[in-house]
């Protein structure tokens, strides 16, 4: 079937789409791997950390104990020494989690710095596409997710709770320190359970994050034809394409030029071209210049009749910001208001001094 995606990326169309930031990596494998890595730095600082806390609470107790050191001047020390001790419990924690992140991360996509992932993209702002991935199979896949989230979290827990139930009904009556013991051993245990059942779901997840997005990338065959033919082509040849493409789209853009509104310029460095018609939401920019470029569009203002409006701010904004075919944003709604104003009221006056 002709435009059939049946075909593997190939290397070109990988590269191209992970400069875009499209890469498999799946966030459960990296919650999965950093709560392992917390639990397991926890287990190891955990006894030096009750120390540190309990002798922080002593020497509080102690110093509260005494009227004369609740001041301004007592307790601002007392607190110093509360942040710095709870910097040194969570400190270890806190970098051995950002350090697992990064490196499960490279791991699942490699080490590769790409800015135009990070660089802000209009389509991603696409209503259609946005329902489909709110309304489209990925939605199921990923509520299905969410379920077999809850159950492999709920499952381990109960394993563990379930034997001690007795145990813990048991506990009326016991001692803060054994209780605190039998709590932390209790909770761990679940924690333990929990993350080595959530590993499992988040290499399940990376697999098929995987073969998701080799899927999304699949092409044609005239789409793998033409690229293996383009990488072939000596650079003389392709930057002779590159050059007769844009003297086709400058013509093409120069074709529009007629049939503008209005021609906003700076008013000899930069010309743009607009146009606007009912139905359209706002106006459109159909060329736009620079320089010799400019002058040419202003020449074919001039000998079709074309308004031609200096404004220096509203031409340099919008040859900066808008492409060609581009409708303008609101920023410029009021500025070409005005323009397309002031074009309207004089035109009964230019057809009259035309005829």
């Amino acid at each position: 079937m002709a435009g059939e995606k049946t075909e593997k990326a190939t290397p070109k169309k990988k590269e191209d789409s992970r400069q875009q930031g499209t890469v498999a990596k799946s966030q459960d494998l990296n919650a999965a791997v950093i709560t392992i890595v917390g639990l397991f730095v926890i287990g190891l600082t955990g006894q030096k950390m009750v120390e540190l806390m309990a002798e922080l609470t002593r020497e509080s107790l102690t110093k509260i104990a005494n009227p004369q050191n609740v001041t301004r001047e007592g307790i601002g020390p007392l607190v110093s020494e509360a942040g710095m001790v709870t910097l040194q419990c969570i400190l270890p924690i806190a970098l051995a989690c950002v350090v697992a992140g990064v490196v499960i991360l490279v791991a699942q996509v490699g080490f590769k710095i790409t800015p135009k992932a990070i660089q802000p993209n209009p389509k991603k702002l696409d209503p259609l596409k946005g329902a489909k991935q709110v309304f489209g199979p990925n939605a199921a896949v990923e509520g299905i997710k969410s379920i077999l989230k809850v159950v492999f979290v709920a499952g381990p827990a109960l394993m563990v709770v379930m034997p001690v139930m007795p145990q813990i009904a048991s506990m009326v009556g016991i001692g803060p320190i054994e209780l605190g013991i039998l709590t932390n051993e209790l909770i761990m245990k679940i924690a333990r359970n929990v993350a080595v059942a959530y590993i499992v779901l988040g290499i399940a997840d990376y697999i098929y994050q995987k073969h998701r997005t080799e899927k999304e990338m699949k092409m044609d065959k005239q789409e793998v034809k033409d690229e293996t033919k383009n990488m072939s082509l000596p650079p003389e040849v392709k930057m002779a394409q590159k050059r007769k493409a844009f003297e086709l789209s400058r013509a093409r853009m120069m074709s529009a030029v007629p049939d503008a509104d209005v021609v906003v310029t700076n008013p000899t460095h930069f010309s743009v071209a607009l146009k606007y018609s009912d139905g359209m939401l706002a106006p459109e920019v159909v060329a736009k210049g620079q320089d010799l470029v400019a002058f040419r569009i202003r020449e074919l203002a001039a000998e079709h009749g074309v308004p031609v409006v200096p404004d220096p701010p509203l031409a340099r904004g919008l040859h900066k910001t808008v492409e060609v075919g581009q409708q303008i944003p609101e920023d410029f709604f009021q500025a070409v208001a005005h323009v397309l104003a002031f074009v309207y009221r004089t035109r009964p006056m230019r057809q009259s001094v035309a005829a």
